[in-house]
């Protein structure tokens, strides 16, 4: 596995901590599971070097803890932070989609379709943790657009607090989650800024309300 394309511009460290951030996310890299260096290194055909930097960069972040002697460890999920974390995404992403929508072009909407189709159709095989992948890789690109590097790391810091592995595995999220990505881009096709805006946080609060009714429907012991 190589992490090189010809068009990216990201440092080796940058690029590691993409590809990490992406699988802690989508689960492929479960909570409080442990990563090694080593292993990851050899998976992307690299040295330790750009590894050790991209963990140091994830766990400032609050995706790992750890340090370079018992290496690192995922961090596990704060259920009390996501109500304040629901709330901050709002602010910060709808500035993103507002700073994107008069950046974005036509090659790029191409693009963020195709990311759009391929989640979809990993949900429809089953693939989850897949489809959380390239969930993770849409939202990522759309906000590159907007311009705002600094806005984008500190939605990235709130990812790292955000159940996306939880509620993706609810049953039924995955459709809803498609149709709600077809609601963005097509307001970002239309370039209608308030119902792109609008489109986004019903997508960002619509998880989070599967999650709370999942939660409430699960039996209860003790």
């Amino acid at each position: 596995m190589s992490l090189h394309t010809p068009m990216d511009t990201r440092t080796k460290e940058e690029q590691v901590a993409d590809y990490l951030r992406e699988r802690i996310i989508s689960g492929v890299f479960p909570r409080g599971s442990r990563l090694k260096q080593a292993e990851i290194a050899e998976q992307l055909h690299l040295s330790i070097t750009p590894v050790r930097e991209a963990l140091k960069l994830l766990e400032a972040e609050g995706y790992v803890s750890g340090d370079s002697y018992r290496g690192a460890r995922v961090m596990p999920f704060d259920a009390g932070a996501s109500a304040e974390t629901l709330q901050l995404r709002l602010l910060l992403e709808a500035q993103l989609v507002r700073g994107a929508i008069d950046k974005v072009t036509a090659p790029d909407i191409q693009e963020l379709r195709r990311l759009a189709r391929e989640f979809e159709q990993s949900f429809e095989l089953g693939d989850r943790a897949s489809a959380r992948g390239i969930n993770y890789r849409l939202h990522r690109r759309l906000y590159e657009f907007a311009g705002m590097p600094q806005t984008l790391h500190f939605v990235q810091i709130l990812w790292a607090r955000y159940p996306f592995d939880l509620i993706n595995a609810v049953h039924g999220r995955g459709g809803d989650a498609a149709r709600e990505h077809e609601a963005i881009l097509q307001a970002l096709t239309d370039g209608d800024a308030a119902a792109a805006i609008l489109a986004m946080r019903h997508h960002i609060e619509s998880g989070f309300g599967v999650l709370q009714a999942a939660a409430a429907a699960a039996p209860h012991t003790g």
